[in-house]
């Protein structure tokens, strides 16, 4: 049996009427031919189950993006119209999630609102609109376009020099897509930022000192994960740390080389 990876999913409505919990192709794709694990999607809402059966249930943990945002009360701020949309239940069950993952090693990995969730699970913030602060650049989706085009690389992101993210990637400069509204504006404890965009948005983080694979990223590593020279790495990687798991290997902790 390959190790299963839960894959955090969102809600939706079909036709305006009909509730659904879905998760994008491309993150399945990735699970099952990159890492090379067991895709399942899980359909977060507390009122199905406890963080804790899912820490039993799953190996590791693929934090999906997804259009509502992190509510602000989780980071202390009241909501505005430029937090957008948000999902209270995904909320309940990713945040704690995060944290019970960092305690025991488990392995996740966080991508674009998944990124967002780990800096706020751990205590950070989050800017509500990127786009609007000086100097900062539009690093949502394009409106239009086919999804070759909006899931086109966009902007380099410069990684910290002997970090856990050039090692893994071998180079210190990468070229990714951008697809996001919000962005970091506190780290969280103990997130240590290793990547950026040109204008200052932290894009690569992970916790430092956690004893497992707590990486997470701003772009969206599961557009062609096969092919990307960026992608692939991310993916294989977590992949492994869930074979770890899975086989009951207890990683030790991710650090900077000094």
């Amino acid at each position: 049996m390959r190790p299963k990876v839960g894959i955090i999913g969102n809600s939706y409505l079909i036709n305006d009427q009909y509730p659904t919990h879905a998760g994008g192709t491309m993150n399945s794709e990735a699970v099952a031919h990159v890492c090379g694990c067991l895709p399942l999607l899980i359909p977060t809402d507390p009122r199905f189950f406890s963080v804790e059966e899912l820490l039993e249930c799953f190996d590791g943990f693929l934090l999906t993006g997804g259009r509502p945002n992190v509510h602000p009360e989780e980071y202390g701020e009241d909501p505005t119209a430029a937090h957008g949309d948000f999902d209270r239940a995904r909320d309940a069950i990713t945040l704690p999630l995060v944290r019970a993952c960092v305690e025991r090693g488990q392995p996740f990995l966080g991508i674009c609102r998944g990124f967002q969730e780990v800096n706020v699970a751990m205590g950070g913030t989050l800017y509500p609109e990127i786009r609007d602060l000086p100097g900062r650049m539009n690093h949502r989706m394009p409106p239009d376009g086919s999804i070759e085009e909006k899931f086109a690389l966009r902007h380099p992101v410069t990684l910290t020099e002997g970090g856990v993210f050039h090692r893994l990637l071998g180079a210190t400069e990468v070229m990714t897509n951008t697809l996001h509204g919000q962005g970091i504006k506190t780290p969280g404890a103990r997130i240590e930022i290793e990547g950026y965009a040109p204008d200052g948005t932290p894009e690569a983080i992970h916790v430092k000192d956690a004893p497992g694979f707590t990486l997470a990223v701003q772009w969206h590593p599961e557009y062609r994960a096969g092919e990307d020279p960026v992608s692939r790495p991310l993916f294989e990687a977590f992949g492994a740390a869930a074979r770890a798991w899975c086989s009951g290997v207890r990683p030790a902790a991710l650090q900077r080389s000094a």
